[in-house]
C-alpha cells in the first residue's frame, strides 16, 4: 500500500479536524519515523491571555504523533491513545505558524510508544509530548459513517 496523507477523507478529502487544527502534512523521514506537520492558529483557539488553549495544544501535539505512526505503517495502522502526557513551555500565540514533529520511539505489537513537539518557525519549543497507545488498525471513512 502506498502512503500519502494518512487523514481520514470525507467529501472534502480531510478529516473534520483538519479544517478546526489548521493542519497541514508536510512529511515523512522513514529512517527516523519522524513526521513533519505544520499548523496555523486559528484566533478561535485561544484563551483571554492570547494564547493556545491547552487541550487544544494537547490536540495539535496528539495530531502530528497520531501521524508519525499511522506514516510509519504504511497507512495500515493507528494509534488508540491510552495515555498523552504533555509539557506546555510557552504560549502559542494567535496567528502562529507551528511546526509539529511527532516520532515513533517503539512500535510493538500490543503497545506503541510516540513522542511529539510543537515549535516556533525559529526552532523555539513551545510544548513537548509523550504518548502511550494501541496499535489498531486504521479505520476507513465508510467504518467510522463518516464517508459515502
Amino acid at each position: 500500500m502506498s502512503f500519502s496523507d494518512p487523514h481520514y477523507s470525507d467529501d472534502a478529502g480531510q478529516s473534520p479536524h483538519t479544517a478546526l487544527l489548521g493542519s497541514e502534512f508536510v512529511s515523512f523521514d522513514e529512517a527516523t519515523q519522524t513526521a513533519t506537520m505544520r499548523f496555523t492558529v486559528k484566533r478561535e483557539m485561544t484563551t483571554w491571555r492570547g494564547g493556545v488553549q491547552g487541550g487544544l495544544i494537547a490536540g495539535y501535539l496528539d495530531d502530528v504523533m497520531g501521524y508519525a505512526f499511522v506514516a510509519a505503517t504504511g497507512g495500515e495502522l493507528a494509534p488508540l491513545n491510552l495515555d498523552i502526557s504533555m509539557t506546555l513551555i510557552r504560549l502559542i500565540p494567535d496567528g502562529a505558524t507551528i511546526i509539529g514533529k511527532g516520532r515513533v520511539v517503539k512500535a510493538g505489537r500490543r503497545v506503541v510508544f510516540l513522542e511529539g513537539e510543537l515549535l516556533a518557525e525559529d526552532g523555539t519549543i513551545y510544548a513537548r509530548s509523550t504518548s502511550t497507545a494501541l496499535p489498531t488498525p486504521r479505520p476507513t471513512p465508510t467504518d467510522t459513517g463518516m464517508g459515502v
